[in-house]
C-alpha cells in the first residue's frame, strides 16, 4: 500500500506542478485570474486535491471533481461538474446552464469575483460530493445485503 500513497502523493505534486506552470505560461490576464480563482479554491476548501486531466485541464476535487479551470482565448471557464444541484443566491453561474448537471462561471478580462460568494459555492461542492458519496456507499451496501 505505501507504494499507491506515494504514487498518489506524487502525482499531486505533479498536477499542482503543471498547474503552476499553465498559469506562468498564461502571460495575458487569463493567468493571474487563473491563479487568483486558484487560490480562492484553496483557501475555501484547504484539503482540495488538484489533478491534471484530459490532456492539459487543471481540476479540483474533494470526494469527486468540484471543478475544472479552462483557458480559452476570450475566457477562463470554471466549470462545476453538478453544478445544476447547487444553490447560487449570488448568481455567478453565467455559463452551461441549460444543462441538467453541469454549470459554469465565464470570467472575462476585466471581471470581478464576488470572492466570498464564489469560495461558498466551492464549499458547497465539495459538501455534495461527500453527502452523494456517502448516500451511495449506504445504498450500495444496501442492495448488496438484500
Amino acid at each position: 500500500m505505501p507504494e499507491t500513497q506515494d504514487k498518489n502523493a506524487a502525482d499531486e505534486v505533479s498536477a499542482s506542478t503543471r498547474i503552476d506552470e499553465r498559469i506562468a505560461q498564461l502571460e495575458d490576464w487569463r493567468g493571474p485570474v487563473l491563479g487568483h480563482v486558484r487560490g480562492l479554491i484553496k483557501q475555501a476548501l484547504p484539503e482540495v486535491v488538484e489533478e491534471w486531466k484530459w490532456r492539459g485541464v487543471p481540476v479540483w476535487e474533494h470526494a469527486g471533481i468540484i471543478c475544472t479551470g479552462e483557458t480559452y482565448k476570450s475566457v477562463v471557464k470554471l466549470t462545476f461538474a453538478h453544478g445544476a444541484s447547487l444553490a447560487d443566491p449570488a448568481g455567478l453561474f453565467n455559463a452551461s446552464l441549460e444543462g441538467n448537471t453541469r454549470r459554469a462561471i465565464d470570467i472575462h478580462e476585466g471581471d470581478e469575483i464576488d470572492e466570498g460568494a464564489f469560495k461558498a459555492l466551492i464549499r458547497a461542492a465539495a459538501e455534495r460530493n461527500i453527502s452523494h458519496k456517502s448516500t451511495s456507499s449506504r445504498s450500495a451496501k444496501k442492495a448488496g445485503s438484500s
